[in-house]
Formats: structure tokens, sequence, C-alpha cells
């Protein structure tokens, strides 16, 4: 998927024309992933609903005569443009390889960041601060599991 269009493609949010005769009007494929489409149809009631921004733009164009079902699939494929722009831009993550600097720099001990996250092992919760500032401080890991890392 290299662009906008054709993740919305995907989604079952691109425009199809179906038009016949003096009429000139799109629909919504009815192809694609029927779970992303569901998806984005769910947002766009949410947000129709909720969102009052989207009323506004709802109101507009039902004064321009379009119906609710037009209006759903504009909005369904601006949601889909919004949600292909996040997807696929580039968020800048900073190196988080050693914490040590960042917890020193706000003047967060081991010991406050165990307690406020109750990661201390069995056994160990009776210990003075001194003490635990220079032992293995348990810290918890994405699986789940804990892993010690010296001061």
């Amino acid at each position: 998927m290299r662009t906008e269009s054709s993740f919305a493609a995907l989604c079952g949010a691109a425009p199809v024309p179906a038009s016949s005769g003096k009429t000139n009007r799109h629909r919504l494929s009815r192809g694609g992933d029927r779970a992303a489409n569901a998806a984005l149809y769910r947002i766009t009631l949410v947000r129709m609903a909720r969102c009052q921004r989207t009323r506004e733009f709802v109101a507009r164009q039902a004064d321009a005569g379009h119906t609710k079902k037009e209006i759903i699939r504009l909005l369904k494929r601006a949601i889909a443009r919004k949600v292909f722009r996040l997807l696929t831009t580039l968020a800048e993550v900073p190196d988080i390889a050693d914490l040590r600097p960042a917890r020193q720099a706000k003047n967060i001990t081991l010991t406050a960041a165990a307690n406020h996250f109750g990661v201390w092992p069995a056994g160990i919760s009776n210990i003075d601060a001194a003490s635990a500032e220079t032992m293995s401080s348990p810290i918890p890991t994405a699986s789940g599991s804990l892993r010690l890392d010296r001061q």
C-alpha cells in the first residue's frame, strides 16, 4: 500500500462511480476488508453523534442536498485518509537502551520507582532506601517478567 487511495480501496471506502443518465453520483465499494469497513462505519457513527466539527460538516452537507448515505460515504473516506496518514507517518522514538540517565535527570530513585510500580520481589519489602539504591533493582519488561538492572 503506497497511497491513501489504495488503503481506502482495501478498507472498502473508495468511491465507485454509480451514475446513470443525468445523475452523477458515487457509492462505496462493496469489496475490501469488511472488518476495516465496519470499523470505519462505527467511527463515522460515533463522530456524527459526538464530534461537534463532524456534526457541523453533516449539517453543511445536508444543506447542500446530500443524503445521509452520501454524507457517511464522505466521512468514511475522510477517516480512511486520516488513518492512513497516522499509520504511515514515521514517529521519532527516543533511544531507551538505558533509562538510567533519564531517571537520574528527573531525580527518580530506584526505590521510588519500585515502590510506585510495586515491583519489589517478595521478601525485600522491609529494606532501607540506602541499601535499595545500591542493590539490583527489579524492572518490569514488556513480557511481564522482571529483569535486574545495576545502578
